[in-house]
C-alpha cells in the first residue's frame, strides 16, 4: 500500500486508478474528464429528445440548433450524397493556375470560410488592451511542435508516417488516384519541413511579452511582396491598417517572401487542395469522418473514433456552443451555487490582498501596484449575461444542404471576427461555454471566468466540507487569480496592457523565485517523456499561488481540515491517460501532468508536512531551503 508520506497523489488516487477505465473514444479519464463525460451524457440525452421532437426548446436560436443537428445526424442522407457536396470546392482549387490567381482570391476565400493559408486575425493590442488590432501569425505544421522535426526525434518520424498513411486512406475516397495523392503529400511534406525551421516552438509561444512585435503596415507588406496585402485588407477591413502585430516574426522576416511566392506555388496548391477536402470531411460519409480522424487518434493513442451520436452532437453544437451553455447553466446551475461561488471569489481576492500586503520580498511601490491590479480583476461566474450578437443570425435554411448551411454559419462568425478590428474590446464576451469543464484568466482583459460546469463536485459542492471546497474550486479560483501575477500575467497592468509596473529589483527577485519553480519541474518524467519546466512555468506558478491563497482562505473558516483540503486538491488532478497523449502534451501543453501538479507543489507547504507527518525519510519530504513560495 502506498503511503501518503511517500507518494501523496498515488495514495489518494491509486485505488481509483486500478478500476478506472479510459473510454475507447477518449485519451483520458479523471477529475476533469469524468465531469466532462457526465455533462456530455446529459447534453446528448436532452438533444436526442429534441431530435425526436420531444420537449422542444422555445428559444429560436436553440430551435435552429435542433434543425442543424438533424441535418448533421442524417447519416443515411450523408451516405447517399457521398463526396459530391465537396467536389466543387476541391475542383475550384485544382483549377487555380498560379499563385497570383490564388492571391487575388484570398479575401473572397477568407470571407467564404474556405482554405486560404492566410494566418491573420483580430485580437486586443498588448499595448492598448481596450482596442482590437490586426495580428499576423504563421501557417500551421503537420506535427504538434517544431521539436518533432529534430533529426533524432523518432516519434516525429513515426507520426509523420502515420499522418501520410491516414491521409492516403481518406483522400482516396474523393476520387484522387494513388499517383495524385502521392504527389500531393510529397509536396506538402517538403514544404512543411521547410516551414518548421521558421515557426515558434510551444516553449517560445508560451512567453507572451516576447510575442509583441508591431510593424508599420508599409514595412510589413515588403516582407511578402507577392502577397497583395493592401488589396486583401481593403476588402476585409474596408481600408488598409496602419500596423500589424507579428508574434511569428521569424516566419515573416525570414521565410514569408519565399512561402508566399510563385516559386512556391506547387507546394501551396497541394496544401489548398488537401485543406479543401479536409474542411468537408466531417460533413460527408461516416467512413470519411472516421478515416480523417485517424491521425489525431494516433497522436493521442485513442483507439476508437467517437460514435455517430457524439460526433453529430459536437459538430452541430460548435456554432451554437454558447447558446447550449446558457441553456445548461439555467437548468443545472442554481442561484444559491452562483452566489456561494461569487462569495468565494470575493474572499479569495481579499485573501490575496492580505498576502500581498504582508509580502516580505517586494517593495511597497510594487505591492501597491499589484493590489491595484487585483482590485480591477473582473470575475465572471457561471454563464455570460448575453449571447454574442451573431447568434440570432444563425438561421438554418431547409432548402440548403448540410455543407451549405455549415458554410453559412462559418461565414457569420468570420464576418463578425473581422468586424472587431479597430473597435473596442467587448469585455462581456466569454471564451468558453457554460457547459465546459474549465476556467481561465485573460491577461489582456484582466478577468477570470468560471463556467458553471466546473462549479460542481469534486471541485465544488454545497455538500462537501468547506475545506474540501477550498482544496478544489478554491484552489482553481485562486489559480486563475494567480495568473495575473505569473510569468506572463506579471507583464500586464490592471487594464490588460503590456506595461512594466515592477521595480527592477522586485522583478529580479520574482524571476529568481520563478526560476526555482522551473527547476522543480524541469526534466521530471511524464509517461516516458520529460516535463519542460520553462514551457509549464506560468501554470506551475499559478498552481503554487493558488494553493497558498486557497489554504489561507480555508484556514479562516470555522471548521478547517487540512486533510480535506490537501486530499481534495490531489483528487481533482487524478488522471488516467494514454501514453501517446501524455507524451504529446509534454511537448505542447503549458500545464504539467496532474500527478506532478500534486506531488511537486504540496511539499512547498509546511502545513502539508505537518498535517501528514512527513519527515526526512519520506518520499514527499522537501527540505525547508528547497521549498518555494511566491504569492
Amino acid at each position: 500500500m502506498v503511503r501518503l508520506q511517500d507518494d501523496f497523489y498515488q495514495a489518494v488516487n491509486g485505488d481509483w486508478a486500478k478500476t478506472a477505465v479510459i473510454p475507447d473514444d477518449k485519451p483520458t479519464t479523471g477529475g476533469f474528464m469524468d465531469l466532462h463525460t457526465e455533462i456530455e451524457e446529459l447534453m446528448l440525452a436532452r438533444t436526442d429528445r429534441w431530435l425526436a421532437g420531444d420537449d422542444l426548446p422555445t428559444d429560436p436560436i436553440l430551435q435552429n440548433f435542433v434543425k442543424f443537428h438533424a441535418l448533421v445526424s442524417d447519416f443515411e442522407g450523408r451516405e447517399k450524397a457521398g463526396v459530391a457536396p465537396a467536389l466543387p470546392l476541391i475542383d475550384s482549387y485544382q483549377g487555380l493556375s498560379s499563385f497570383a490567381e490564388f492571391a487575388s482570391k484570398i479575401a473572397d476565400y477568407e470571407l467564404l470560410g474556405q482554405p486560404n493559408l492566410f494566418p491573420f486575425g483580430v485580437a486586443p493590442d498588448f499595448m492598448n488592451a481596450q482596442l482590437n488590432v490586426l495580428w499576423a501569425d504563421a501557417p500551421s505544421l503537420i506535427l504538434p511542435d517544431v521539436t518533432y522535426y529534430a533529426p533524432d526525434h523518432e516519434q516525429g518520424k513515426t507520426l509523420l508516417a502515420t499522418w501520410r498513411q491516414s491521409s492516403e486512406a481518406w483522400l482516396s475516397k474523393f476520387g484522387f488516384s494513388q499517383e495524385d495523392i502521392a504527389a500531393l503529400l510529397d509536396k506538402m511534406i517538403a514544404l512543411d519541413a521547410k516551414l518548421a525551421n521558421y515557426v515558434l516552438s510551444s516553449e517560445e509561444s508560451s512567453e507572451y511579452a516576447k510575442l509583441y512585435h508591431p510593424y508599420d503596415w508599409a514595412d510589413f507588406t515588403k516582407l511578402a511582396p507577392e502577397l497583395p496585402l493592401d488589396e486583401i485588407f481593403t476588402q476585409l477591413l474596408g481600408q488598409t491598417p496602419d500596423q500589424v502585430i507579428v508574434p511569428e516574426e521569424r516566419f515573416w522576416t525570414e521565410f514569408a517572401k519565399e512561402y508566399y511566392s510563385e516559386a512556391n506555388w506547387e507546394g501551396l496548391k497541394a496544401n489548398l487542395i488537401f485543406q479543401a477536402a479536409a474542411s468537408c470531411a466531417n460533413y460527408l460519409t461516416d467512413e470519411i469522418r472516421v478515416l480523417a480522424g485517424a491521425y489525431r487518434r494516433a497522436l493521442t493513442g485513442t483507439p476508437e473514433a467517437a460514435n455517430q451520436r457524439k460526433a453529430a452532437f459536437y459538430l452541430a453544437s460548435g456554432p451554437y456552443n454558447q447558446a447550449l451553455g446558457l441553456w445548461y447553466a439555467k437548468e443545472y446551475f442554481s442561484p444559491a451555487a452562483k452566489a456561494d461561488v461569487e462569495s468565494k471569489v470575493a474572499t479569495m481576492i481579499e485573501v490575496y490582498k492580505q498576502r500581498l500586503s504582508k509580502n516580505d520580498w517586494l517593495s511597497q511601490a510594487t505591492i501597491e501596484q499589484a493590489i491595484v491590479k487585483l482590485n480591477r480583476i473582473t470575475p465572471h461566474i457561471g454563464y455570460p449575461e448575453k449571447l454574442p450578437d451573431t447568434y440570432p443570425e444563425k438561421i438554418i435554411d431547409d432548402q440548403l444542404s448540410l455543407l451549405e448551411n455549415a458554410r453559412k454559419l462559418a461565414q457569420i462568425s468570420i464576418r463578425h471576427a473581422w468586424s472587431k478590428w479597430n473597435q473596442p474590446v467587448d469585455q462581456s464576451e466569454w471564451g468558453m461555454a457554460a457547459h465546459e469543464v474549465n476556467a481561465y484568466y485573460s491577461p489582456q482583459q484582466n478577468k477570470i471566468v468560471f463556467p458553471a460546469a466546473i462549479l460542481q463536485a469534486p471541485f465544488y459542492s454545497l455538500e462537501q466540507s468547506s475545506s474540501a471546497n477550498y482544496g478544489g474550486i478554491g484552489a482553481v479560483i485562486a489559480h486563475e487569480i494567480s495568473h495575473a501575477f505569473d510569468t506572463n500575467g506579471a507583464s500586464f497592468d490592471e487594464f490588460g496592457s503590456l506595461n512594466n509596473w515592477w521595480t527592477d529589483a522586485d522583478y529580479q527577485a520574482f524571476k529568481e523565485r520563478t526560476d526555482r519553480v522551473v527547476e522543480q519541474f524541469d526534466g521530471l518524467d511524464s509517461y516516458g517523456a520529460k516535463v519542460n519546466g520553462k514551457l509549464t512555468v506560468s501554470e506551475n506558478v499559478a498552481d503554487l499561488g493558488g494553493l497558498a491563497a486557497a489554504l489561507e482562505a480555508a484556514q479562516q473558516e470555522g471548521e478547517f481540515s487540512a486533510e480535506d483540503f490537501f486530499i481534495n486538491f490531489a483528487r481533482i488532478w487524478r488522471l488516467k491517460a494514454r501514453t501517446e497523449y501524455m507524451q504529446m502534451l509534454a511537448s505542447v501543453d503549458v500545464h504539467a501532468p496532474g500527478h506532478l501538479r500534486t506531488n511537486v507543489q504540496l511539499p512547498n507547504f509546511a502545513e502539508f508536512h505537518e498535517t501528514f507527518g512527513v519527515t526526512e525519510t519520506d518520499g514527499m519530504w522537501r527540505p525547508v531551503a528547497d521549498r518555494v513560495m511566491i504569492w
